[in-house]
């Protein structure tokens, strides 16, 4: 039995009731990672991605390496700057009397380089009828450029290169010569920053290592920093060795200006895989521009001083300098060359003596233990 009370109380519309839960919905459930369409479209990024930091690293290349060489000419002269601070020299005084001492180095180098090379190149140019007279007179000869035609072909090149490649020669000896100045500059600019804050980045460097074997690596780390600067401290023994041999040569022969022909091929020689060639045609220049037979002793002497150098004399310093074996020195300097050229020459010393490094202190002693 139902009241009148009872009778007024009317259930709400359906309509008008109202659920709890979120304004906009419930969320769905989680995409699926295995999904067919999210791994092609992951991967299709994961390439994109990959294949744009190619593109930057290669278009970024040319100065990747300038700042690469910067940073080992500032590891390896950064034991110069710290003597200097033993000394109770600021950093910053230390830092900018090492790349006074540079920068006199190189423009000493320059100014060495170019009086007598324009003068004997001059008189090489005003031998050289002489010189194809004296040829024209051995019937050995004659016989091979009438077989051969050589003359003919001779001319014909020098014709067709002088009309087609007199402009492009000019502009692609400017970009060259300006290219040469501003990657010289750059390279200078940037080793003096990097000496300058050395400690600031190297402590920075080691903040990103655990605390745990922080202190591990910083101890061989410093060891192999102390080896790149050996090597740097090498290489110029080497470098004034073969000045001084280049000097007793050119005093020897008798030839024009044998002090500034020993500072170039010393600073010559520092260029990794192609200094020392370098040296040598310039020195030979100068011995032809002064005498047949003094071009073609200084051609013998270099190519004998060089297979000296690269298998005696470098092996023999690396192994003092940097303590790497003959061996290891001569496959680590012909393996650089062949793989990264003239960065690879100017890493391998140093790179495998961290090596051997890490292998004697990390995991020889990580074998013993298992």
């Amino acid at each position: 039995m139902t009241t009148d009370d009872d009778s007024a109380i009317e259930d709400p519309p359906a309509e008008d009731v109202v659920e709890e839960g979120p304004r906009f919905g419930l969320p769905g459930p989680p995409l699926d990672r295995r999904n067919p369409f999210m791994l092609g479209l992951l991967g299709g990024l994961g390439v994109i991605l990959a294949y744009a930091i190619f593109l930057g690293v290669r278009n970024a290349a040319s100065i990747l390496v300038l700042i690469f060489i910067a940073m080992f000419l500032a590891i390896g002269l950064n034991p110069a700057v710290e003597r200097l601070r033993k000394w109770h020299i600021p950093r910053g005084g230390a830092v900018a009397i090492v790349a006074l001492v540079v920068l006199g180095l190189l423009v000493g180098g320059i100014i060495a380089l170019i009086p007598p090379l324009v003068t004997q190149t001059n008189q090489l140019i005003q031998n050289v009828p002489d010189y194809i007279q004296n040829l024209q007179r051995n019937e050995t000869i004659n016989d091979l450029v009438e077989r051969y035609d050589i003359m003919e072909k001779i001319t014909s090149a020098v014709n067709a290169g002088t009309v087609g490649n007199t402009v492009g020669g000019v502009v692609g000896g400017a970009k060259l010569l300006f290219g040469t100045i501003f990657n010289t500059l750059t390279v200078l600019v940037l080793t003096i920053y990097f000496m300058a804050a050395f400690d600031r980045l190297r402590e920075s460097a080691y903040s990103l290592v655990p605390a745990s074997r922080r202190s591990r690596v910083r101890l061989l780390t410093d060891e192999i920093l102390t080896k790149v600067g050996a090597y740097m401290v090498g290489a110029l023994a080497i470098a004034v060795l073969a000045g001084a041999s280049t000097w007793v040569l050119a005093m020897i022969l008798g030839l024009a200006y044998p002090f500034a022909l020993a500072v170039v091929v010393a600073i010559c020689d520092l260029i990794p895989q192609i200094g020392a060639t370098l040296g040598a045609v310039i020195v030979s220049l100068v011995g032809f521009a002064s005498s047949l037979s003094d071009g073609l002793i200084c051609l013998v002497f270099f190519i004998v001083y060089q297979q000296v150098e690269n298998y005696l004399i470098y092996p023999a310093v690396m192994r003092r300098s940097v303590k790497v074996s003959d061996v290891a020195a001569v496959v680590a300097a012909l393996l650089g060359v062949a793989l990264f050229g003239v960065i690879g020459a100017l890493v391998a010393i140093p790179m495998v003596a961290g090596i051997q490094l890490i292998i004697r202190e990390v995991v020889v002693p990580s074998q013993e233990t298992r």
